[in-house]
């Protein structure tokens, strides 16, 4: 993947931060780090599915953080179950994994489960009620004047 020089728009974009830092930290991740395999998609407008092919593990094994804009989810392997045995041919891939999904504002986890090999997370974006853009009425009259005791005067 091509290196790209955000300075020019850090310089003039306030607040995007975060975006940028994002940004510039995908570039950098290499094309190895594509294990455990995973699906995003989109169920509805606000909810969002996240699988990830987690075949061998438990649920003792795996491990799911949410932090604030942040997933985290891990699988650790007990290595001594795996050198018990004397595998001809080992395909199924057990080793450990962190996986790591950032969130947009106000998307949370609704839930979580493991079923036929497959870890699925729900998320569900909730905007708060005094983000969501409101319908102002117009009222007719004449307009009010300056405020005094508390109270506003018509013209």
């Amino acid at each position: 993947m091509r290196q790209f020089d955000l300075t020019p728009y850090r310089r003039s974009a306030i607040g995007f931060d975060r975006l940028f830092d994002m940004l510039e930290a995908s570039s950098r991740q290499t094309a190895t780090e594509n294990y455990p395999p995973f699906n995003l998609e989109r169920v509805a407008d606000n909810h969002y599915r996240i699988t990830i092919a987690v075949a061998g593990f438990s649920r003792d094994e795996i491990e799911i953080t949410a932090q604030q804009n942040l997933l985290l989810v891990k699988g650790k392997k007990d290595e001594q179950a795996t050198n018990a045995s004397a595998f001809l041919h080992l395909g199924i891939a057990n080793r450990s994994f962190e996986r790591r999904f950032e969130l947009a504002d106000f998307v949370r986890v609704d839930d979580a489960r493991l079923n036929d090999g497959l870890l699925t997370v729900d998320l569900v974006r909730e905007v708060p009620e005094a983000m969501k853009p409101k319908t102002i009425a117009i009222k007719s009259g004449a307009p009010l004047t300056a405020i005094e005791g508390g109270t506003a005067e018509a013209a």
